[in-house]
């Protein structure tokens, strides 16, 4: 693979009250919107350093920009979109480096699937080295560079990247336009095996990322500061692939697993009796350096979890002043004397965020499945040059 790294980090962020409380709860803070994905790199690789591909036209590269400033390029009516990034430090890390040290077994097992016994295109092709240029199709954020490279790099192929991950494909109206984002040589039969589980990759985990980015644009052009989450209802197996496509995409991915974060809902409720007895169990096997989430139905269960210890309680299916009466009070009631967040769930997507009080900042996280579930994938396709 040539390219050079991709510097993503989280800036930090001062002056709000939730931040300072996200912070003291060891919560990662969404990203700010003047930096969404936060781009520490330019193209690195001149108009000319285009690969020509197959005869096909529309290939001209777009003008380059990251998904927020797409996203921002037509905010709503009368609605400014806040500047919350006051941090000048330089990015700690990038992204790939989060990836467990079992990435790659799984990248093995998607080929293995894919190809369990003889491989007849492959012997049809052959060993010819050949170069293939990746298309992207449809608008959206780049977003799964690790898991695309990873799959040819087993295959012994070599990847360039003429775009970062995080870069803005296309145009935020939709329009057509067929871009060449990287380059893949190798033996043909090889970019071959390896074409259809890194096009799968790549689709799914860049259509999260462009739903996470549209979401918390739409949020933020709302006057919400607060965190956008994804939640835990993932593709089995797929985990890794689409939370890498929230972060890249500018939001919290919310607890990773079952183990990062203690969450207790009614069933836990109901099983133990009482909000209070929940928290209580939780706390005496988690001791104090996991956090607790509780989902309420209701004011006086809120009330119940954060007397009990809760770090985050999650306010499920309220919307409209219900909603809001509920968060500000909690907040004035409690003030000074306990440290929580409030966090807003259920039915929330894109077309609702702005509606039923989910962006007035008193809620201090919203967390949605819209952005993972259901979401549309981005249109890339390889083609091989035949004049290579």
């Amino acid at each position: 693979m040539h390219r050079k790294p991709i510097s993503s980090a989280v800036p930090k962020r001062a002056g709000s009250p939730w931040i300072d409380a996200a912070a003291s709860l060891q919560l990662r803070p969404a990203w700010p919107n003047s930096t969404l994905p936060r781009k520490a790199l330019r193209r690195s690789a001149s108009a000319s350093a285009f690969p020509s591909g197959p005869a096909e036209t529309n290939t001209r590269p777009p003008t380059r920009k990251t998904a927020f400033e797409a996203l921002r390029a037509k905010p709503a009516p009368q609605q400014a979109i806040p500047s919350m990034s006051t941090s000048t430090a330089k990015p700690a890390g990038v992204y790939a480096h989060l990836l467990p040290p079992s990435w790659k077994g799984k990248i093995a097992e998607w080929l293995q699937e894919d190809c369990p016994s003889f491989d007849w295109g492959g012997f049809v092709v052959g060993e010819d080295t050949k170069r293939a240029t990746l298309f992207c199709k449809s608008e959206g954020c780049l977003a799964g560079v690790p898991f695309f490279d990873e799959v040819f790099r087993q295959l012994d192929c070599t990847v360039t990247w003429h775009y970062n991950e995080g870069d803005w494909l296309g145009s935020p109206d939709g329009s057509a336009v067929k871009i060449a984002v990287a380059t893949v040589t190798g033996a043909s039969r090889k970019i071959l095996l390896g074409e259809r589980v890194a096009l799968n990759t790549l689709a799914r985990c860049s259509g999260i990322a462009t739903a996470s980015a549209r979401f918390l644009a739409k949020a933020r052009n709302a006057g919400y500061t607060g965190i956008v989450a994804g939640t835990r209802k993932t593709t089995p197996g797929f985990r890794d692939v689409e939370k890498y496509g929230m972060l890249v995409g500018g939001v919290d991915m919310h607890r990773y697993d079952l183990s990062s974060m203690v969450m207790l809902k009614d069933n836990h409720i109901w099983s133990t009796g009482s909000v209070t007895n929940a928290v209580h169990a939780a706390r005496s096997a988690c001791g104090f350096s996991l956090k607790i989430d509780v989902e309420v139905q209701s004011y006086a269960e809120a009330v119940e979890a954060i007397t009990a210890g809760a770090d985050v309680v999650m306010l499920d299916n309220m919307d409209g002043d219900t909603l809001i009466s509920n968060a500000t009070r909690l907040k004035a009631e409690f003030a000074g004397k306990h440290k929580f967040l409030l966090e807003s769930s259920g039915g929330i997507d894109i077309d609702n965020v702005q509606q039923g009080g989910h962006v007035d900042n008193a809620i201090d996280i919203i967390s949605t499945s819209s952005i993972h579930q259901s979401t549309k994938h981005v249109d890339f396709s390889l083609k091989i040059d035949p004049s290579s």
